[in-house]
């Protein structure tokens, strides 16, 4: 992997809002039944790197965390949300998440691998995590919107994050908040290692 230090090191908020808005405008799928799982799985299985990301419903009780309520995987155009509070976490899933030839890149994702193994006992393999990564290029911010404003240049928006990831339907900007966390993984992954 060749370094490149050609990328700023942190950016400012301030910084950041100066940026153009930017989201995932691909195919999103909401997985929640097993005929959409087994029509979308197949889909993903094709590709080498995947966006992985995430979301758990927010409590707001000091030391209280919920179980993680939605995987995301995306392509540079599917995205597909896994709603796991609905379908669990099938063979094929897991076995996806455990597969070393298909690199998943996430932020952060320590706790959220622990948190989905703790519902189902799997290894997970092919994890890249671009809080370390991003380090080889000398960026030392590691929150994803820092790093799609130095890498991708454009801002995502966060305001999503705190919303209920368990409601009986999730809203058309909770579905591309999800998918969006997940894509920008996947692009500052290949834009880094020149893929893109």
């Amino acid at each position: 992997m060749k370094e490149n230090n050609s990328y700023r090191e942190t950016i400012s908020v301030e910084e950041i809002r100066e940026y153009d808005l930017s989201w995932f405008k691909g195919e999103i799928v909401v997985v929640d039944n097993p005929v959409i799982f087994s029509r979308v799985i197949k889909r993903l299985g094709c590709h080498k790197v995947l966006g992985f990301d995430t979301e758990t419903r927010p409590s707001f009780r000091k030391g209280r965390k919920n179980k993680v309520s939605l995987i995301q995987l995306a392509t540079d155009d599917l995205a597909c949300l896994f709603r796991i509070n609905k379908i669990g976490l099938p063979d094929k899933l897991v076995e996806l998440l455990a597969d070393q030839e298909v690199t998943k890149v996430g932020v952060a994702i320590h706790d959220d691998l622990r948190f989905l193994r703790n519902i189902r006992k799997f290894d997970p393999e092919g994890f890249i995590d671009l809080q370390g990564f991003v380090k080889n290029y000398g960026i030392q911010s590691s929150g994803l919107k820092k790093l799609t404003a130095i890498v991708l240049g454009f801002r995502i928006s966060k305001r999503q994050q705190v919303t209920n990831w368990e409601a009986d339907q999730l809203t058309e900007e909770q579905k591309v908040y999800a998918a969006t966390d997940a894509w920008v993984c996947r692009e500052i992954y290949q834009t880094l290692n020149g893929s893109n």
